[in-house]
């Protein structure tokens, strides 16, 4: 008797099942499906010919310049593509860009977007004038901050001229790291106000009463931060993340009107430029948009994995 007390003592306890999705989760996937359905049919008629057609040509060497000599050559490309240092630069480039520039426009699109939120006077002009970068298109900006940083005629040289590292004659495209800190400027002035927006959107959700009781208890601002504010934001700042990740890790627009890929700033959608619409290579280009397309998907199930969000929970289910 003793035997079988301390066995069923010692037994681990049987792990808990998933609760069952609720009747009204249900109807929300199925009106979700229903929803995107159209969307998603429409998407696939646009862009699945072209992803099948560039896996196809991944497949061969083929130039445009003389198209009579495309030749099957399996997986070869992908095998140039992946033991050349300069693929494994430029996707460096890519991750560094991405990776600094969103952990920035997440902090100060948070400020922006906790300011939108509490603002009374004159809210609508307020949030109308943090989300003009946006509004502005990125060739424009990318040109405008390539004139600011310009030697001889940009204002960063004379403005801040103070600072110990900056002076009148600071060449910002003359070297890979300065050359990549303007990069990385433009991007972030340009995107900050749609993160911000994301933001804003997560942090109108959060019940007031949440933050009152949590003042009532005696919690300083920085703990209504961490502990109410930014755990019932998640499912925003995933989304947030998510799409300006997806976005950041395509940087095209101010690489090239900024410094055409010199000094090394080249990412890995110029790459794929350089080789398809320069050199012609329709093949290894191919080949580049390919991997690109996998890096995004990789990505976006990384940053997905990360966040671990119960959407039920976050729809106020759980």
């Amino acid at each position: 008797m003793s035997t079988t007390s301390a066995t069923a003592a010692t037994k681990p306890a049987p792990k808990r099942g998933k609760p069952p999705a609720s009747d009204r989760s249900r109807a929300e996937n199925r009106l979700g499906q229903r929803l995107v359905a159209p969307a998603v049919v429409v998407m696939l008629l646009v862009t699945a010919w072209p992803m099948f057609q560039a896996l196809y040509l991944s497949l061969f060497r083929y130039r445009l310049t003389s198209p009579d000599d495309k030749e099957f050559i399996g997986l070869s490309n992908y095998g140039t593509v992946l033991t050349d240092p300069l693929f494994w630069q430029d996707t460096w480039n890519t991750v560094l860009i991405m990776v600094v520039t969103v952990a920035i426009e997440l902090v100060i699109g948070f400020a922006f977007a906790m300011v939108m939120h509490r603002i009374v006077f004159a809210r609508g002009a307020i949030r109308t004038s943090i989300l003009i970068p946006y509004g502005i298109i990125t060739v424009v900006s990318a040109y405008a901050w390539q004139f600011a940083f310009s030697l001889n005629n940009g204002f960063v040289n004379a403005w801040f001229g103070w600072l110990p590292w900056i002076s009148a004659d600071t060449n910002w495209f003359g070297s890979h790291w300065p050359a990549m800190f303007a990069i990385m400027v433009s991007e972030i002035w340009k995107t900050t106000p749609f993160m911000a927006l994301l933001l804003l959107a997560g942090l109108s959700q959060i019940s007031e009463d949440m933050i009152e009781a949590a003042k009532v208890d005696g919690a300083t601002w920085w703990q209504r931060l961490f502990k109410v504010i930014l755990p019932n934001m998640r499912a925003a700042i995933m989304v947030a993340v998510l799409f300006r990740a997806l976005d950041a890790f395509r940087i095209f627009d101010n690489i090239y009107v900024m410094t055409r890929g010199a000094q090394d700033t080249e990412s890995s959608s110029f790459l794929t430029y350089r080789q398809v619409i320069e050199q012609m290579q329709l093949g290894l280009g191919s080949a580049l948009s390919v991997l690109l397309f996998l890096s995004v998907l990789l990505l976006a199930a990384l940053i997905v994995k990360l966040f671990k969000v119960d959407l039920a929970q976050a729809r106020g289910e759980g």
